[in-house]
């Protein structure tokens, strides 16, 4: 993501950004072997930027991505059994990016790709509550009771209950005996939704992620990624500042 000249000077210590655009009016600021002074100048972290003769170590640029991971892909950005990973579809791109969170090898839906790792851990950590939500298609049909337990928490095991869920039945087969089930959690314990449905009676057979916190899938299919505006951004930081400070 390109950014203004003055605040990746400002980034790299060179001086204050407002000291730093006096530089660039000044024609002390080079952008790959050219004199800029126009204010306005972006540049990215490929852009070879020098300040009074002497090439200045940028910091990495940001860059934020939401991708459809498809089923059959590890989320991670290696893994040691030779499986593909989710930073293979962002070879092109040149930073190391890494997942927000992780959905499991058999789960396809919307994970968050960046280098951002001050904001990454924020969304990660269960203070600030970020709802995801899930279509799952499960065995049986699950009754008005199965999702009051759901939306009341279940018993995960000895130690941990479910928070309250928003759960709903989308369509049922019953022909097929199956259900597609949307369940809305803040939490992300280990393979936190399927046990939450296989504990009131209907395992899963097929999961996705749909939506995390206002962010959707609209307009991508498995595999694809897209960059995140700076809006969306910026309300994710809102999602976790309002609730910090």
């Amino acid at each position: 993501m390109a950014e203004r000249l003055q605040k990746v000077m400002a980034q790299a210590g060179v001086a204050s950004r407002r000291a730093s655009e006096k530089m660039i009016l000044d024609g002390k600021v080079k952008v790959n072997g050219k004199v800029v002074t126009q204010l306005g100048t972006k540049v990215t972290g490929n852009d070879a930027v020098e300040v009074n003769g002497k090439l200045i170590e940028q910091a990495e640029t940001k860059e934020y991505f939401l991708f459809y991971k498809p089923r059959g892909v590890i989320s991670a950005a290696k893994d040691n059994k030779g499986r593909k990973v989710v930073t293979d579809y962002f070879s092109d791109i040149p930073v190391r990016l890494y997942p927000v969170g992780r959905l499991d090898y058999d789960t396809s839906g919307l994970l968050i790709m960046t280098n951002d790792g001050k904001l990454a851990n924020m969304l990660m950590h269960p203070r600030y509550k970020i709802e995801k939500t899930y279509v799952a298609k499960v065995k049986g049909i699950p009754t008005n009771d199965d999702l009051k337990h759901l939306r009341l928490g279940v018993k995960l095991d000895a130690k941990h209950k479910s928070a309250p869920a928003k759960a709903k039945i989308l369509s049922s087969d019953k022909r097929s005996d199956t259900a597609i089930v949307s369940l809305t959690i803040h939490e992300g314990r280990y393979h936190q939704v399927k046990l939450m449905l296989e504990k009131v009676g209907h395992p899963v057979k097929k999961l996705k992620r749909e939506k995390y916190g206002f962010l959707t899938l609209d307009g991508l299919t498995a595999g694809q990624f897209r960059p995140l505006s700076h809006n969306e951004i910026r309300n994710l930081e809102k999602l976790v500042e309002g609730k910090r400070f």
